[in-house]
């Protein structure tokens, strides 16, 4: 398992692809698909290909995005979590220094954050 340093090739590929996605230049291109898709009616003149041709475009890169999102998401609440685990720590450690064991007990009972003996 790759450390926060070192993450593997998927996670650098899928955070580059949920920067692209979330940006503008993804939804224009989403938006001129539509576009382009639009009059190809004309052309097929059959109602149910004209819809399964935008449906599985669809269909398959939203299945593709939500795995990529997901791994994004996972990482970005991992980090998070990492963060707020150090802020409970320091003001565990706050309270420790004034002599309010009782209340550190609380705080690292409440976020779940175990004691490193620091305190």
């Amino acid at each position: 398992m790759p450390n926060e340093d070192h993450p593997s090739v998927f996670d650098r590929f899928a955070e580059r692809a949920t920067a692209l996605v979330s940006g503008a230049v993804f939804f224009i291109l989403c938006v001129l698909l539509v576009v382009i898709w639009a009059p190809t009616y004309f052309l097929l003149h059959s109602l149910n290909t004209w819809q399964l041709i935008i449906n599985t475009i669809t269909t398959i890169v939203t299945f593709l995005l939500v795995a990529l999102l997901q791994n994004s998401q996972q990482r970005v609440e991992k980090a998070m979590n990492i963060k707020l685990d150090a802020i409970a720590e320091g003001l565990a450690d706050l309270l420790a220094a004034n002599d309010q064991s009782k209340d550190v007990a609380k705080l690292r009972e409440s976020v779940g954050a175990e004691s490193t003996g620091s305190s």
